[in-house]
């Protein structure tokens, strides 16, 4: 069995895999596209060891900052740990909230030997606009993310990009975590905040310091913002109130991502009683099994 538990930034994913994998015998592959880089932790609210109860977690921490880790690379990699859990006769848990990621390695995704693609959901429209005009002048409207996407991708691999395949290799169950925009944006405001006292300035300092500019860094919320503030750009205030906005501007993005690639079974997450949501979704899972 392979259950997907995907959904917005900050809306309590990790807690519900940790949960549901005790229930159902499972292993967790991480499902999102920052969480791979060692050193970027607390902006990606990246699972402690403590917090994994023994549950055993695969594909965090497996490359440097400074690898540029594609899609490419995770769907060959997620694959491969679906196998190896399968064939300890365990279940699988595939959470995380990069949608692209989880589709390429679940779906029959293909990419020539040459091609790779490339995960844009941290940037925006602007910065997309931007990177294109590092390489030629462009006619494409800043809000025609589309086709921002697919100029970019195609000046990374100077190639035509394959699109995602629509024949399902490995049978699912995708589980979405929602609430009301007003809860979830309070969410992450919050959880920025917390971030902060957890030393999210430290670490990106840390980062700066050892003047890594990869692709992951400089796109990544909560780093690109604070390395503006490093660089006396804005202030700190501005870069706090920008990784809040960035924050809030990509949960829109990843619902857009996911009502348009997946069926999805939502669940309203119940923040007063959380064991609640966790006996929905289990029910759900035994039901559809």
């Amino acid at each position: 069995m392979i259950i997907v538990i995907t959904g917005p930034t900050g809306v309590g994913k990790t807690k519900l895999s940790i949960e549901l994998a005790k229930r159902i015998n499972a292993e967790v592959i991480n499902g999102d596209s920052m969480q791979v880089y060692k050193d970027l932790d607390i902006a990606t609210a990246k699972v402690k060891k403590e917090e994994q109860e023994g549950i055993p977690h695969h594909l965090f921490d497996i490359v440097p900052v400074t690898y540029n880790y594609t899609v490419y690379d995770y769907q060959k990699d997620c694959r491969k740990k679906i196998e190896e859990i399968k064939s300890r006769g365990h279940n699988i848990i595939i959470v995380g909230g990069t949608g692209l990621y989880i589709k390429a390695a679940l779906y029959n995704y293909t990419f020539n030997k040459e091609e790779e693609s490339y995960d844009f959901s941290c940037y925006t429209n602007l910065e997309l606009l931007n990177e294109i005009k590092k390489d030629h002048e462009t006619t494409i409207h800043v809000n025609n993310r589309k086709r921002l996407e697919r100029e970019l991708t195609k000046i990374y691999n100077n190639t035509k990009s394959n699109g995602l395949g629509n024949e399902i290799l490995y049978p699912f169950t995708i589980i979405g975590l929602t609430t009301s925009r007003d809860t979830l944006y309070e969410r992450i405001n919050k959880r920025v905040d917390e971030m902060v006292e957890d030393g999210l300035i430290k670490e990106a300092k840390d980062l700066y310091d050892r003047k890594i500019n990869s692709k992951a860094v400089m796109t990544g919320i909560g780093y690109k913002e604070l390395y503006q503030y490093f660089n006396n750009e804005i202030t700190f205030e501005e870069a706090l109130d920008l990784i809040k906005k960035n924050s809030r501007h990509y949960a829109k993005r990843q619902y857009t991502f996911f009502n348009n690639q997946f069926k999805m079974n939502w669940f309203d997450v119940n923040y007063n009683d959380f064991n609640k949501t966790i006996e929905e979704v289990y029910n759900f899972i035994n039901r559809e099994d």
